[in-house]
């Protein structure tokens, strides 16, 4: 029986980041700290490392080498936000979409998106009525990236990056994923779907790396 992977998430203390200290899975429940604790904190049981969006960039980018040296141990880091600093192994800055009309701000999953699967592009696009909650803009994917969720213009919203270190590398250009549940619409699917693609993939990594 494979054992339970560990998680830990960044806390930013910020106010709009309130519901994404809700762990709505206890069985899989992340450890959250205080993100300046990351800089003492004791790396070597833990499978993914969880960066919301909020979070200091000043900091992290202080603290590059050590998350850099995390994923050289064949593990996760999943970051949700708009990336200004380059802190994040082959991770560009945060491009904002070029929005003309609201369809600019709708976002498709592509076909091997598991996180995304069954998700539609109408309940991402729109909350309460208003378009661009989900997503506003993008990074850059390096090359060989797995994309999960485009603009209609081709342009990565989340990816997934295997080759630019040991690890594996998911980067969002919108809010926590852990963050949407309890909302009565397909997106309440990203939550348990996101989880089960993190077990898998700490799997897969612990297997290619002999453990």
């Amino acid at each position: 029986m494979n054992a339970p992977m560990t998680l830990l998430k960044l806390d930013p203390g910020h106010a709009f980041g309130v519901n994404g200290r809700m762990q709505k899975d206890t069985a899989n429940e992340a450890k959250i700290i205080d993100q300046y604790d990351f800089a003492h904190e004791n790396l070597e049981k833990v499978d993914v490392i969880i960066i919301p969006n909020f979070i200091d960039q000043e900091f992290l980018y202080n603290q590059r080498e050590k998350i850099a040296a995390f994923l050289e141990e064949k593990k996760i880091v999943v970051y949700c936000g708009h990336l200004f600093r380059e802190w994040l192994p082959g991770c560009g800055p945060f491009m904002p979409q070029l929005i003309r009309n609201y369809k600019d701000y709708e976002v498709f999953p592509t076909a091997n998106s598991a996180i995304f699967k069954g998700v539609t592009t109408e309940d991402m696009t729109f909350k309460k009525g208003v378009a661009g909650f989900f997503a506003r803009g993008f990074h850059y994917a390096p090359d060989n990236a797995e994309i999960l969720l485009t603009f209609a213009n081709g342009r990565p919203v989340t990816y997934v990056d295997r080759t630019t270190t040991k690890g594996t590398i998911l980067v969002h250009a919108g809010r926590d994923l852990l963050g949407y549940a309890d909302e009565n619409k397909s997106t309440d699917l990203i939550r348990p779907q996101f989880l089960a693609w993190l077990e898998t993939e700490v799997q897969s990594l612990k297997e290619n790396s002999g453990q």
